[in-house]
């Protein structure tokens, strides 16, 4: 995380410096702000953000020869880890937000600038307003009833702190020069995002072996019922005439806008946008105009194109296999049934940008021995029913975190059905309520699954059996 974070900042800083007067430049490197993560192993992670303290201070002083030191200071704002939270005895999730925010408050030298706290029931569904003021209310303690901001910084001087902090800017010292030798970020982008997706999934393998403790999850798991999670109201329900009224609000402001002077803005962002010029008095000119964020980006996409970032997902398999003996040979008896590899698509339709399940559960597939086709993030309904037509896909895995399942599903199945691929099998995954898994399944989802379906093999053995030709016929 050091590494990458900092290799895309000098990645972004080397391109500008030929670009901006030399007396400005040192502002302009004093403008950079970071968002980062913050996780549950809070000592490592306070000495992470301290390390990142240093390291950019290093970096902006020897590699751009900025004098200034507030120029170089750290600014950072802060997520903390949303991965954590689990479905099982949520409750619990107020504790880990809770030693996740203090790794990046508790070091006066490396704390946040800014703390956004997911809502403790961010694994069931979307937060109420009173979820998130909880998380809100969190901040506030700490900063007005506690004594934290009265103190210099406790951990100044501690050997253990400062040994852990020294290890991890070697490591990340060492990661910095590998991605500057393959030319940087730009260059590296694909090995960054692989590394990624690989450490996750070695996260989860641990927690599936129990060799990561998750409380609720893989260890203490007996549990009294939640009053917090019981009754209709536990989880805020989308209104479904919030869609309806959104678009209503578009025409009319469509309607009410001078439709030439769009066109004007929006040909003449086309132009500089082909030049090469400064695109950013167009944009400006075309969002008083009254163009839309989905005009301007078609304007933009009709010069330089859509760009799809990389997944992370090789095709090959990783050496990853413990445990995965059994899997693989019912693969293998199955794709001989099939008279071929087993297909399986996994897509994510939608404008939601988590990727983490989908990645794992393709690069799972992977390594259990199916042909596996994921084209990454934000994919419409129809590029999905298209992929799956082209890899003659035996099962479609859909991944939605956005709450958007009921409609997206909806309109896949539809599609599929539209092109002649009803008779493949469907599962879902996803921050998913019952009644709307229940409502999934009434659409045709063979399977559901949500964030306590934690064992990744037990999704295998169903994508396995959906697929098995010799299953669907004794049916």
């Amino acid at each position: 995380e050091l590494a990458f974070a900092l290799a895309t900042a000098t990645t972004v800083l080397d391109d500008l410096r030929p670009k901006v007067p030399a007396e400005h430049f040192p502002a302009m490197v004093g403008r950079i702000s970071f968002f980062v993560n913050a996780g549950i192993r809070f000592i490592t992670e306070m000495s992470k953000m301290r390390a990142f303290v240093d390291l950019w201070d290093e970096i902006t002083a020897e590699r751009y020869g900025v004098q200034e030191p507030k120029f170089r200071r750290f600014r950072y704002g802060v997520q903390v880890n949303s991965l954590g939270l689990t479905e099982q005895q949520p409750e619990n999730n107020v504790y880990r937000i809770l030693l996740e925010m203090l790794a990046v408050t508790l070091s006066k030298k490396a704390r946040a600038r800014a703390v956004q706290l997911p809502a403790w029931n961010e694994a069931l569904g979307l937060p109420r307003e009173w979820d998130q003021q909880w998380s809100l209310r969190m901040q506030q303690i700490l900063a007005f009833e506690t004594d934290l901001l009265e103190f210099d910084d406790i951990f100044d001087g501690n050997p253990a702190i400062d040994a852990k902090v020294e290890e991890l800017k070697a490591g990340a010292r060492a990661e910095l020069a590998q991605i500057d030798a393959m030319g940087g970020a730009m260059e590296a982008i694909d090995y960054m995002k692989a590394r990624l997706v690989e450490s996750n999934a070695e996260r989860i393998a641990r927690i599936e072996a129990g060799r990561t403790t998750v409380i609720g999850v893989n260890s203490f798991t007996e549990h009294a019922p939640s009053p917090l999670t019981s009754g209709p109201e536990a989880i805020m329900l989308a209104d479904p005439e919030a869609e309806a009224e959104q678009i209503d609000r578009l025409n009319a402001w469509r309607a009410a806008r001078d439709d030439a002077a769009v066109k004007a803005a929006l040909d003449e962002l086309a132009r500089v946008a082909a030049s090469g010029e400064n695109i950013m008095p167009a944009t400006i000119r075309a969002a008083k105009a009254g163009a839309t964020t989905g005009e301007w980006g078609d304007a933009v996409r009709a010069t330089f194109g859509q760009y799809r970032g990389p997944t992370g997902v090789s095709r090959n398999p990783s050496n990853r296999t413990e445990g995965l003996d059994e899997i693989r040979a019912r693969v293998d008896a199955v794709s001989a049934a099939l008279g071929r590899r087993l297909s399986f698509v996994v897509g994510k339709p939608g404008l939601d940008g988590h990727s983490n399940g989908a990645e794992q559960i393709a690069t799972r597939a992977r390594d259990c021995g199916m042909d596996i086709t994921y084209d990454g993030i934000r994919l419409t309904p129809q590029e999905i029913v298209e992929s799956a037509a082209r890899a003659d896909a035996h099962v479609i895995g859909l991944s939605i975190l956005s709450g958007s399942h009921i409609e997206l599903t909806e309109e896949v199945m539809q599609r599929l059905a539209e092109a002649g691929l009803a008779h493949i099998p469907v599962v879902a995954g996803g921050i998913i309520p019952d009644d709307d898994a229940a409502r999934l399944k009434a659409l045709g989802v063979a399977k559901v699954y949500t964030p306590k379906d934690f064992e990744l093999n037990t999704i295998m053995d169903d994508i396995v059996t959906l697929a098995d030709p010799r299953g669907r016929a004794a049916t």
